[in-house]
């Protein structure tokens, strides 16, 4: 019988070699290749298996029942509620917030009937409850633990067989039957494994807080986040008290969803209104301000996009972004040399999305091009103005999804008038004074009187 080969697995990303080396060509890190027991080999005796019970599609059942915890942001970002023998992975920065967070779940979970258990593998049991004391939460009904040891851990959900369990966090679980060091890549998978099998089998939600690399991804390989039934990061700045709670995977509600909070001394406090709140300190018309009407999961939601340009003195100009992606950046700074004949060499450029907030989607292309040329050539936007549509790289501009709840949430905060795209289609009075451009050329000429 052949001998089993070993094979060296990156701690990282989860990438598989034959042997080792210290640089992971799949992801760049360094020292992080470590080596895996392989899987026994030999002849394997296929029995043959039952029939399963097949179902038609056009089956109606009833949806999965839910529990509420009270918190109207993460119930919204989970879907509607809890969902029972779920498997949920909770990622952010360190110190972000996710154990407070939790904490404040798992005591409203608690507080509306459901038995509830916390198990810190990071911190002593003492810790937790001087956190809770903190947060006004030592009289919540939650129990508490502190182990690693994944077997007595399973042991004990067993026997108490709780609604609720938190694992803080998945990388500090420790299985005996896989030798390697907790955090490991093989650790993590077949604690994760184990702990979705328990939560299946034996109907009990489980949720799992996972570290983050330094790429802002959850640590460890990706196939952890393809088990879970829900993956949520919490995101924000260290300093802004605003956290986003985002719903990047959910099987039992839309994806992209989020929900805000608020850091404060007491603990995280929901945001309802997060536009109000994100343009709160807004002031007056200010040249490189703009604002931008997007859209985060089902929620229209204004933020205020800010750019400053500067002569630079450095043979390579700056790019710093914070809050959106610094590849799109550099395109539509492209297109507007390309396309517009406006140039930005020698200068330097900074970009910010206020409050914290992150923007992802495309339709930020014309607010962060109006912020631009706003700060180039010193001329303010209008501040009862809203912005949004995307750059194609051919300079035209396209429409976006829900152009129409965008300027209801413009014309609820008091906004009079919007720039978007042409071909924007809206069924009714949008109640709001619209500007519509073809391109972006035409953009800049009527605007800003450039191009």
């Amino acid at each position: 019988m052949a001998r089993a080969q070993p094979q060296f697995t990156c701690t990282a990303c989860g990438a598989v070699y034959r042997k080792w080396t210290g640089h992971c060509d799949a992801c760049g890190a360094w020292n992080s290749i470590v080596e895996e027991a392989p899987l026994a080999a030999g002849p394997r005796v296929l029995r043959k298996g039952r029939s399963i019970e097949l179902t038609r599609l056009e089956a109606e059942e009833a949806p999965p029942p839910r529990a509420q915890s009270g918190l109207e942001e993460l119930d919204r970002v989970l879907g509607g509620g809890l969902v029972a023998a779920s498997a949920i992975l909770v990622g952010g920065d360190p110190g972000i917030g996710k154990s407070t967070l939790l904490l404040q779940a798992v005591a409203a979970f608690a507080g509306r009937g459901l038995d509830c258990l916390y198990i810190s593998g990071e911190e002593a049991a003492a810790q937790v409850r001087l956190r809770a004391q903190r947060l006004d939460l030592a009289q919540a009904p939650v129990r508490l633990a502190a182990e690693t040891n994944l077997r007595d851990i399973l042991a004990t959900l067993d026997a108490e067989r709780p609604d609720l369990v938190i694992i803080d966090s998945i990388q500090t679980m420790w299985l005996d039957s896989v030798e390697s060091a907790p955090g490991s890549v093989a650790q993590v998978r077949a604690s994760a494994h184990e702990l979705v099998s328990f939560a299946k089998r034996r109907g009990v939600s489980v949720v799992l807080v996972g570290h983050v690399t330094k790429e802002g991804q959850i640590a460890g390989p990706r196939v952890v986040e393809h088990m879970v039934d829900c993956v949520l990061y919490f995101e924000g700045e260290r300093g802004h008290q605003f956290r986003i709670l985002r719903a990047v995977k959910n099987r039992f509600g839309p994806a992209d969803e989020i929900g805000v909070f608020e850091m404060t001394g007491r603990g995280l406090a929901e945001v309802p209104n997060p536009s109000a709140l994100f343009l709160s300190e807004r002031g007056e018309a200010a040249a490189g301000s703009v604002v931008f009407a997007g859209i985060e999961g089902t929620r229209p939601m204004l933020t205020e996009i800010q750019a400053l340009v500067a002569p630079s003195t450095l043979s390579m100009p700056r790019r710093t972004v914070v809050g959106l992606d610094s590849g799109r950046l550099s395109t539509i700074l492209a297109v507007l040399e390309a396309r517009c004949g406006i140039p930005f060499a020698g200068l330097d450029v900074f970009l910010n999305v206020a409050g914290g907030m992150r923007v992802q989607e495309p339709a930020a292309d014309l607010a962060v091009a109006a912020a631009l040329l706003s700060a180039r050539e010193d001329v303010a936007i209008p501040p009862e103005t809203v912005v949004f549509g995307e750059i194609s790289l051919s300079g035209a501009l396209r429409p976006v999804a829900q152009a129409e709840n965008r300027l209801k949430e413009a014309q609820k905060l008091g906004f009079t008038a919007a720039m978007l795209p042409r071909g924007a289609k809206l069924e009714g009075d949008a109640g709001v004074v619209l500007r519509r451009f073809a391109d972006l050329t035409g953009f800049v000429g009527e605007v800003f009187g450039a191009g």
